[in-house]
């Protein structure tokens, strides 16, 4: 029994010859491909859906069986089917080359069975460069930067680039947010009134806010600790805790006079690669300010962020945890400061980031920063340079536009635009928070505004292919998108 596995997203000759190598090590061909949320081969990708792939590999008459492995890596199926020969191409010989260090724990897996590994050694060919020359259709601004990123040293510099992350310290400082997704069908509407009936289906409870953004901070840096607010009346304290990455540690300022702040968001049913619609949403806060014990305890905990940590990244989704006190320390604070200052309909006109005096780096929306500006119309760029940086102390200013990519400016390079690289989004909440917490330390550790802000562009992308906080963004896949977006 064979099993090879991959994405295969554009069936060509060398996927044929592979296979025909394939078959030939054994009498049964199994090929099974990675499910849809899954691909990490840039935005916009795959291009196919998982179970066209899968029937198009049953149609190749070298295959037996094909399927759809609903997991990051092959391991699982090889745990279930365990075969006698695991195939893979022969850009997988060098351990080294696998940007996702996959291929390792995928060879522990087929030898604990007894099984090995076959490398085929035939004509080959990318899908992603196929796809990207023939089926992605990227404006002219995102070509031109991938190909300035080509000439400046490629997705190798950028690697080194992220991989140095691995010796950050980061101190993630904000409200912690419980997402709740209530899961339901339309049944139309009711028959004496103008409401729309939904049925009930599940319910999913993720832990958001500051916490989910510390995660994705978690799978690139060496050490990451949050400092957040629960609510004693209510404080998913268990919920949390099980949601935190490994190298995440949990500083709790415990406001007994209040839940933690919950967002419950009635979702109708998700179906393949569909955008989630969102109905209705709910808060379950009280955002009055801190009791005077609790606000000197965090002003105590921040004030000594400086000596143990070499990032300070605040995300005050404006739901009163940070008071003016508060806003000041961190504002004093020698660390590099980054700050996001959400506006959201629970705090909207009340929590602009003017608050802030001065920070290294913020990063908003196009909403937040027309907010901040009183300007509706006015270009990003004009809004940047004529208000955000009057108001603020700061030498680097990021102002995201969704599917666009972003507009930044720092006090070095002046004005920029990083193009996003086209994708269509499955659930857009937490997708800034995401760009948040892999630009911040990237600009930390001196990188440029250029470099950070397109792999934001690539974290966001990602991000946005998630349900909710279901997967932190990680390394690996982040890695593994780059190197799609620039075959």
């Amino acid at each position: 029994m064979v099993l090879a596995h991959g994405v295969f997203d554009l069936l060509h000759l060398g996927h044929v010859r592979h296979l025909e190598a394939a078959k030939a090590q054994g009498d049964l061909l199994i090929v099974t491909v990675t499910a849809d949320p899954f691909v990490n081969k840039g935005p916009g990708r795959p291009i196919f859906p998982d179970l066209l792939r899968a029937e198009m590999l049953a149609a190749v008459d070298y295959v037996d069986w094909a399927g759809v492995n609903h997991a990051p890596s092959a391991e699982a199926a090889l745990e279930v089917i365990r075969p006698d020969v695991y195939i893979k191409g022969g850009d997988y010989v060098d351990s080294a080359q696998d940007v996702t260090g996959k291929i390792a724990a995928e060879r522990e897996a087929v030898e604990k069975h007894g099984g090995r590994v076959v490398f085929t050694d035939e004509i080959t060919f990318s899908s992603s460069a196929l796809i990207n020359s023939h089926l992605v259709i990227r404006d002219p601004a995102a070509l031109a930067a991938i190909d300035r990123l080509r000439v400046a040293g490629g997705a190798d510099r950028l690697f080194a680039m992220i991989d140095d992350l691995a010796k950050m310290r980061v101190l993630f400082v904000g409200e912690t947010i419980v997402d709740q997704y209530d899961y339901v069908q339309s049944l139309g509407k009711t028959t004496k009134g103008s409401i729309v009936a939904t049925q009930y289906l599940e319910q999913e409870l993720f832990a958001g806010g500051v916490i989910a953004a510390a995660n994705h901070a978690a799978g690139f840096c060496e050490k990451v600790d949050v400092v957040t607010m629960l609510g004693g009346m209510n404080p998913h304290e268990d919920l949390v805790r099980a949601s935190l990455h490994d190298r995440v540690g949990l500083k709790v300022i415990m406001a007994e006079d209040r839940p933690t702040v919950r967002k419950r968001r009635f979702v109708m049913e998700h179906v393949g690669e569909s955008p989630i619609s969102k109905l209705f949403e709910v808060y379950y806060m009280d955002d009055k300010p801190l009791p005077d014990a609790r606000r000197v305890e965090l002003s105590a905990i921040l004030a000594k962020a400086a000596d143990d940590y070499d990032l300070v990244v605040v995300c005050d989704f404006g739901h009163g945890m940070l008071d003016r006190e508060a806003v000041e320390t961190l504002t004093n604070l020698p660390t590099f400061l980054a700050v996001n200052a959400q506006t959201n309909a629970g705090n909207m006109g009340y929590n602009h980031v003017s608050r802030y005096r001065r920070a290294d780096f913020v990063c908003i929306d196009e909403p937040e920063a027309r907010i901040v500006a009183s300007s509706k119309h006015e270009p990003i760029g004009d809004l940047i340079i004529g208000d955000l940086v009057e108001r603020i102390d700061c030498g680097r200013v990021i102002v995201t536009i969704g599917r666009r990519g972003c507009v930044h400016w720092s006090a070095e390079d002046g004005l920029m635009e990083t193009p996003g690289f086209g994708h269509s989004p499955i659930d857009t909440m937490g997708s800034g928070d995401a760009f948040l917490a892999i630009t911040a330390p990237l600009l930390a550790n001196g990188a440029s505004m250029q470099d950070a802000a397109f792999i934001g562009n690539v974290v966001g992308g990602i991000k946005v292919g998630v349900v909710g906080h279901r997967r932190a963004v990680d390394k690996a896949s982040v890695k593994k998108a780059i190197t799609g977006i620039m075959k």
